[in-house]
């Protein structure tokens, strides 16, 4: 009996310190996959009381997207649900939400820029992939993508909150007797940032432009004074870069093209 206990204690030590080897095996195996790569992880802040003023209280649309500043090509970070797949309750698609996002992923419309305005052209090819979501209600929203370590990108945002009317853009015009068709409200604003893919480095993005959609034509102006509210519904917005924690499933890995 005792030669049998000594026999399962043995056993049971066996075990146990192989499974040791391998938990640090794989920890090991998890950091190393970490190595010499890079996220850019984007957080923002939504001025929930600025989103209750308005007619729907509803949180706002908004699409984020990397553009490379040589070959134009685009790159899709976010965009909400209701706007990748056009769920806008009996109309297939309403650009007015997001004209620029519309016009670079969805549509062929034309745009065009005025007073110098440095805008995202397009003119390069987007991948296919959109990541969507629900239209987030949280005060905070985090999404991450991963870059080429060193890589340089613009980052652009683009938000629209639905029935913020003021009396530049009302929803109902008595001067013309025209009415806000889709309940836009001030026009959808355009944010931008130069990003450097170098761990620990933080950017913030501003306020550079607004958005019009216009008949299938897409605006890009400069902002104009009769925007108030809007300015405001994103309070704060940070691009920050890191390295990828350890995980199992990774997600954010960059994949090799086939």
């Amino acid at each position: 009996m005792t030669w049998l206990n000594k026999k399962i204690r043995r056993i049971l030590l066996a075990v146990f310190i192989s499974g040791i080897v391998l938990v640090i095996i794989t920890s090991a195996i998890l950091i190393f996959r970490t190595r010499g790569r890079t996220l850019i992880q984007v957080d923002i802040h939504q001025n929930k009381k600025l989103i209750h003023l308005s007619t729907f209280a509803e949180p706002p649309q908004f699409a984020i997207w990397l553009e490379d500043p040589v070959s134009h090509e685009l790159k899709s970070i976010f965009v909400t649900h209701r706007v990748a797949v056009g769920d806008w309750e009996g109309k297939a698609n309403v650009p007015v939400a997001l004209p620029q996002w519309f016009r670079l992923f969805r549509g062929n419309s034309s745009s065009s820029g005025s007073g110098g305005l440095s805008v995202s052209s397009g003119s390069g090819k987007s991948d296919d992939l959109v990541i969507s979501g629900a239209t987030p209600k949280d005060d905070y929203f985090s999404i991450r993508v991963e870059v080429k370590p060193g890589s340089e990108w613009i980052c652009w945002i683009e938000m629209n909150l639905a029935g913020d009317f003021n009396e530049a853009f009302p929803e109902f015009n008595s001067q013309t007797l025209t009415e806000d068709e889709f309940s836009n409200g001030q026009p959808a604003l355009l944010f931008r940032s130069d990003v450097k893919a170098i761990e620990n480095e933080n950017f913030t993005p501003v306020l550079t432009s607004q958005t019009i959609w216009d008949d299938g034509s897409v605006s890009v102006e400069p902002v104009s004074s009769g925007v108030t509210t809007a300015r405001a519904v994103f309070d704060t917005i940070t691009l920050s870069v890191i390295r990828p924690k350890p995980r199992l499933i990774d997600k954010y890995k960059i994949r090799d093209p086939e």
